[in-house]
């Protein structure tokens, strides 16, 4: 209280300035006390009785009290904060909805990782909804420091007389007592650290608007309604990058979109590189080169005249530093840097700390928006450039040491390595598997040191993963870095780097790239026989995978006897129920079946099907293909009343033990296609081999070797049916992908050329035919060999090309060739020989000797009907050519 003075009370006299005047009161340190009309302000500690530190004369203006001041019109502090702005468009309508709201206070904090353009988005609403609001203050709300100090500066622009007169805390004080009365006023609160910061604030200023910005994203509940903030849509990044480079004049920006892709469509990143390149006429993708050598320099790097606190690299460092009294933070996030961004298993840091100190990191990296991670699941995500700057190590950044780093990555692979499963073939592995595959697609394409164990490991069961899944581009790059890598450190004779050579080759086997499959399958086996010895399990498989890829080649000559040896060896080694002998009967009656030998391959099938029901199980993925390879002897036997229902019992398994999309789930429905097809029922075929192909596609990609067999077949399916117009375009275009992707001799490449002479021979066009036939029937004979059913197969077409020419006296003799072939090589059941003897019988009418010709059809009806059944459209063929020759 400061009371009038009497005179005489005291010794002394008073000082002439002292004017005496009516009672006020002050409350507080360094309060305020002033009378209305009167310009007297007595300021200083101890303001009171005789202890008066100030007194100072104040125009009577400046006296009001904060409810009566009247704010000047368009106060704001706004200028030029938001100088390039793009998209955001939703979040700007979001904003107005909300603070629009009836009520006495409205709050809206605005929260996303640093460099999301938290405070761009609100300059950018609030610069442009000045007429709504009066004043629109900016106050940047870091610290309570700077939340008082931004409150001292609007009572200062209120009442500018009072700047240098009053000190901060009671400027601040008067704003906020200046809020508490009015309303219309718009606040925006930048970048503040704590929620709790702000509760005095909105406790007693109610009546009007906040709109605040952090980095928090929890801790809001009872404050302030929270709005996430995420990245631009890609178009608005490159929008922005392009507006930046482009500013002072034309400049190429190729490469903008992958630039802004690599930075996570992040703003303050895209316009950290934009202004890069604009400043030092770098281009985009000059500019991505520099930032794969020099991460740590570019994230920390800005403009000429740029604001050295605005990079990616201090940001972030700000938000750790508030999180370093908990070294656990670091760690998650240093090891999270080396995983996939999205989707991340909380098990994969479960070797960091026990789960209560686990989940409070956790918690804490979330509630300051370093991470995000799922409700429902729990699973993480991180930004890309957050993980990028957290394996970038920094020589001043405690956050960012490298030996801390090299731990991080250490234990990231010492993690997965754990997680991933080793047995990648068996289907109760492929759900954690498919979780785990970017995880370890992302680890291993980051951490591209010197080659280590552990790194080669995780490569081998990727690769073996993605071959298994039919995604065999993919598996070939992780197979061969895994091979490099075992060679570097174990050594090229090492059981580990004799196992990786092979499975490399099998990828490469089904990529259809034999000419590098062969040779590796071939080294493999000398050195597994040289270091492992013949027996060994390891050399037993290689040498069935070598036999393989020569029955891929066409070259049965080869790999028949080294099937037959390679069983044999199994059975004594391992024994009848082993699986790798179980798979080496397979093969062998596969082998078997493409020579034609039905009479061996199909008892050869149906036993090692049993076996494998009572050894693996009926569902068991090699059952599945086992019980598909029967169905498709069946057919190649004529016999559909058996294939036919074991396709589709087959087909129903696939689907419900490996998935839709499995490659053999993908199989076995294309062969049920063809059974359809031979069947004569296209209205069932074309639909299914049409479904087939675009799941082979969208699956295994476009040159997929799988994909082109889906398209060959198709074609045949619409020529079929009479549709030239659709079946000729796609035979003439799988020709020419097969011939870039599989090469000029591959036996698949060869059928393609087959099918197109037919093609062209159904359209009348011989004179392109014949030609195809029989460049076709020489790449045959030389590649596969005289005996090879599809040698048959085309040497069969190319006589009934002839024979359509009227060119007879070509036609028949290599008729008669073919038949004595087909008898002495398939048999004289297999339906290729009933085929030719049919075809045969046909020349033979063609040339008017009915007394060949007639007894030929009989013959070969009986055998039609005694083989593949009344009904079979073969049989149905020969008995309308018999009828036919009978009455002409």
């Amino acid at each position: 209280m400061i009371g009038r003075r009497k005179r005489g009370d005291q010794s002394g006299s008073i000082p002439p300035s002292t004017v005496p005047g009516p009672s006020v009161t002050a409350a507080g340190a360094r309060s305020v006390a002033t009378a209305d009309g009167l310009g007297l302000v007595m300021t200083g500690d101890g303001a009171v009785g005789t202890q008066v530190a100030h007194a100072v004369v104040l125009p009577a203006e400046a006296c009001a009290s904060p409810s009566s001041v009247v704010c000047p019109a368009g106060l704001s502090n706004l200028v030029d904060r938001v100088s390039l702005f793009v998209g955001r468009e939703e979040e700007l309508g979001q904003l107005d909805v909300a603070l629009a709201d009836p009520g006495n206070v409205v709050v809206q904090a605005v929260h996303g990782l640093g460099g999301v353009g938290k405070s761009t988005l609100a300059a950018r609403w609030a610069a442009t909804r000045t007429s709504m609001h009066n004043p629109v203050w900016w106050i940047t709300a870091d610290s309570p420091a700077a939340l008082d100090a931004g409150l001292a500066g609007l009572a200062a622009a209120l009442q500018p007389a009072l700047t240098d007169v009053l000190g901060q805390e009671a400027l601040r004080e008067r704003a906020v007592q200046w809020l508490a009365a009015h309303h219309g006023w718009l606040l925006v609160l930048d970048d503040l650290a704590e929620p709790a910061d702000i509760k005095a604030l909105l406790a007693r200023a109610t009546t009007g608007r906040f709109l605040i910005t952090s980095r928090r994203a929890t801790g809001w509940h009872g404050i302030a309604k929270p709005v996430a903030l995420g990245v631009l849509d890609p178009s608005e990044a490159v929008d922005l990058f392009t507006q930046i480079l482009t500013h002072d004049g034309l400049r190429v920006s190729d490469g903008a979109d992958e630039v802004c892709a690599e930075l996570g469509y992040l703003p303050l990143a895209v316009e950290q590189a934009a202004a890069y390149c604009a400043e030092t006429g770098t281009s985009p993708r000059g500019y991505l080169d520099l930032l794969a050598q020099y991460p740590a320099e570019l994230y920390a790097g800005t403009a000429e005249g740029g604001d050295p606190r605005r990079t990616i690299a201090r940001i972030w460092h700000v938000t750790l530093d508030r999180l370093a009294d908990d070294p656990l933070t670091g760690q998650i996030l240093r090891t999270l840097a080396w995983y996939a961004s999205d989707d991340i298993p909380r098990t994969l840091l479960h070797h960091l700390a026990e789960p209560p100190a686990l989940q409070r990191a956790i918690g804490r990296l979330a509630a300051h928006s370093m991470l995000t991670f799922d409700a429902d699941t729990g699973d993480l995500s991180v930004h890309r450039l957050v993980q990028a700057l957290a394996r970038t190590a920094a020589p001043r950044d405690p956050h960012r040491e490298l030996q801390s780093i090299e731990q991080a990555r250490s234990l990231a692979i010492a993690t997965l390595s754990d997680a991933f499963p080793a047995d990648t073939q068996a289907p109760a592995s492929w759900p954690i598997s498919r979780v785990l595959l970017p995880h370890v697609e992302a680890l291993t394409s980051h951490a591209q040191s010197l080659p280590d164990v552990d790194t080669a490991s995780l490569l081998e069961r990727m690769g073996l993963f993605l071959h298994g899944q039919g995604a065999v581009d993919r598996a070939i790059a992780p197979l061969h870095r895994a091979l490099t890598s075992c060679s570097w450190v174990l050594g090229e004779d090492h059981p580990y780097t004799l196992a990786s050579r092979n499975n490399l080759a099998g990828a490469y086997e089904s990529a259809g790239d034999l000419g590098r499959a062969v040779p590796l399958y071939e080294r493999t086996l000398a050195d597994q026989v040289r270091v492992l010895g013949g027996d060994h399990p390891d050399t037993l498989s290689s040498r069935n995978n070598l036999a393989g890829a020569y029955e891929s080649a066409g070259d049965l000559g080869q790999a028949i006897p080294l099937y037959g040896r390679t069983l044999n060896d199994c059975v004594r080694v391992l024994g009848e129920d082993h699986p790798y002998t179980l798979a080496s009967r397979n093969n062998l009656a596969g082998a078997y079946e493409s020579a034609g030998d039905l009479g061996r391959a199909i008892p050869l099938y149906e036993r090692t099907l049993a076996d494998q029901v009572r050894v693996l199980g009926e569902d068991h993925p090699y059952t599945l293909a086992s019980r598909n390879n029967l169905a498709y002897a069946y057919q190649s036997a004529g016999d559909l009343g058996r294939a036919m229902p074991l396709y589709e019992g087959t087909l129903n398994d696939c689907v419900r033990v490996l998935g839709e999309d499995h490659p053999d789930t993908l199989s076995s429905r294309n062969n049920l296609a063809g059974a359809y097809e031979s069947a004569g029922d296209l209205g069932r075929a074309i639909p299914l081999y049409e479904r087939t192909l675009a799941d082979r596609v969208r699956v295994l990609g476009e040159d997929h070797p799988n994909a082109l067999t889906s398209r060959i077949n198709l074609a045949g399916a619409y020529e079929s049916a009479g549709d030239l117009g659709r079946a000729m375009p796609l035979y003439e275009g799988t020709l020419n992908d097969c011939v870039r992707v599989l090469g000029e001799d591959h036996p698949d490449t060869l059928t393609s050329r087959n099918n197109l002479a037919g093609a062209y021979e159904s359209a009348g066009d011989l004179g392109r035919a014949i030609p195809l036939y029989e460049r076709t029937l020489a790449d045959r004979v030389r590649v596969l060999g005289e005996d090879h059913p599809k040698t048959l197969t085309s040497r069969n077409n190319l006589a009934y090309a002839y024979q359509s020419a009227g060119d007879l006296g070509r036609a028949i003799p290599l008729y008669e060739r073919t038949l004595n072939d087909s008898v002495r090589v398939l048999g004289e059941d297999h339906p290729d020989t009933l085929i030719s003897r049919n075809n045969l019988a046909y020349a033979y009418e063609s040339s008017g000797d009915l007394g060949r010709a007639i007894p030929l059809y009989e013959r070969t009806l009986n055998d039609c009907v005694r083989v593949l059944g009344e009904d079979h459209p073969t049989s149905q063929t020969v008995r309308s050519n018999l009828d036919a020759a009978r009455n002409g």
